[in-house]
This record gives C-alpha cells, structure tokens and sequence, in this order.
C-alpha cells in the first residue's frame, strides 16, 4: 500500500462518502425523510461512519485508527439495522433496501479488511516516524 497523506484518499473514507450520500438522498425522495426520528439516527449513525475514519487516520497511530475504524464499522452494523426499520415501515422500495445494504456490507468487508492490514503492518502510523531535525 502507497503512503496516503490525507483522509479523503482512502477509499474505505470514499465509501462512507457515497453511502451518507445516498442516504440523504433517501431522505429526500422517501418516505424516509417525514420520519424524523428514523432520519436523526440514519443521519448519525452514516456520518459516524464517515466521520471515525477522519479522526482515526488524524490520531496518526496505527492501533488508535484501528481503533476508530473499529467504531465505524460498529456504525455500519447500526446502519444496516435502520435500513431494515425502514424498509420494515415500508418507507424504502425492496431496491433502495438491496442498495443500502449492498454499500453497507461492501464497507463492512473494506474496514475488516483494513483493519486487517493495519494490524499486520510494520509502519505504526506517522506520529511515530523519526523526526530527521532532531
């Protein structure tokens, strides 16, 4: 894996990205959207997803970003749920719940997977890389 310098690169963040996206647009063209209750945690819970991989990439540290990836995939299960109650309410279509959890699960398997290279890597994050000035 290439160095990346900025979160947005990653593609686990990209993801994240696409799936509050398409939340949103749920809310704007469902149902969805007049269940406030339903729409404040789908709104939480995707941008925890998003918003966990930032911070953990800006810990700097491989174990805290593992950590924080931890917790977003944790807010990818608790998504997964609420696309369930959703569809259960009848406020998504049968397609715009297969598309919902197709992304989540897509994530899913992208943080296990990072996780996975993050435990096993060498490099433990650029807060611990020699400073050449001193």
């Amino acid at each position: 894996m290439g160095r990346i310098d900025n979160f947005e690169d990653l593609e686990v963040w990209k993801l994240a990205r696409e799936i509050c996206q398409y939340v949103e647009e749920l809310f704007q063209t469902t149902k969805l959207g007049s269940n406030f209750a339903l729409r404040n945690q789908m709104e939480r819970s995707s941008g925890s997803v998003m918003d966990n991989i930032a911070e953990g990439f800006g810990r700097g540290g491989n174990k805290e970003f593992h950590n924080f990836l931890s917790f977003s995939k944790g807010s990818c299960a608790e998504l997964k749920s609420q696309f369930y109650r959703a569809y259960d309410k009848e406020m998504i279509s049968r397609a715009e719940f297969d598309k919902g959890i197709s992304l989540i699960e897509r994530e899913m398997n992208k943080i296990g997977a990072f996780m996975y290279y993050l435990r096993n890597s060498k490099i433990k994050g650029l807060k611990f890389k020699e400073n050449p000035k001193q």
